[in-house]
């Protein structure tokens, strides 16, 4: 029997805004796991049907419903933290030698539990953090697809530019063209689904800015993902 999804987000304050999420309908019904996910054990994850890593407030979870994603089809997803490779932040300079580099930790999850679609993202410079993902998914017989998209490709009035990679087994075929190339499909979404979801009760201004700053855009996670489906359904 399926324990609905799994998310890990080891932030007291997203962590709660995840469950009030849930509570409102918004994100699919599920477990919060609060640890880091260096304890997280691949035994730990069985039965859950989809399982977001780095979840934050849950913007890829909202990103699939949002692409047309069943909730009871297998996903996983995760934004590794940016830190590392973020010229903005304290990890500037240490790259893959930053004790928060965690694509190694989720690659050893994602290799022990193989379930057939992964998504990811990253800041945009992190090229090198994208070879050791592509490296690692070959390793396993996954595919690895690229996309590198910027906010305002959904209508957002700033560039927040990201790489998103799909990763899947070779049983899902043929490959599709880089989401930059079709255009016609970007407009698709309302003004009201470009809009953010509600906090529903959390109002502390400050913790609802790192919330958001360390969030995707799943409006552009949804593209990524519809793309993905428009060839594999």
């Amino acid at each position: 029997m399926s324990r609905g999804s799994y998310y890990n987000e080891w932030e007291p304050y997203p962590a709660q805004w995840l469950r009030n999420l849930m509570a409102a309908g918004h994100i699919p019904q599920g477990e919060v796991d609060e640890r880091s996910i260096t304890d997280v054990q691949p035994d730990d994850l069985r039965g859950f049907t989809q399982c977001h890593f780095f979840a934050g407030i849950g913007g890829w979870a909202y990103a699939a419903r949002l692409a047309g994603w069943p909730d009871d089809r297998e996903l996983w997803t995760g934004s590794c933290p940016c830190q590392p490779f973020s010229s903005a932040t304290r990890g500037r300079g240490k790259r893959t030698s930053c004790e928060r580099h965690l694509w190694p930790v989720w690659f050893q999850l994602i290799a022990a539990s193989r379930h057939a679609v992964v998504f990811g993202e990253q800041v945009s410079g992190a090229r090198d953090w994208l070879d050791g993902v592509t490296f690692d998914m070959g390793s396993i017989q996954y595919a690895v697809e690229v996309d590198v998209l910027p906010a305002f490709v959904v209508g957002a009035d700033h560039a927040r530019e990201r790489i998103y990679f799909t990763s899947y087994t070779n049983g899902y075929g043929k490959s599709r063209l880089p989401i930059y190339a079709e255009a016609s499909r970007l407009s698709r979404f309302s003004g009201e689904q470009r809009g953010m979801v509600p906090a529903h009760g959390l109002y502390d201004d400050v913790a609802c800015l790192r919330a958001f700053g360390n969030a995707i855009v799943p409006q552009v996670a949804a593209e990524v993902i519809a793309a993905f489906m428009e060839c594999r359904p």
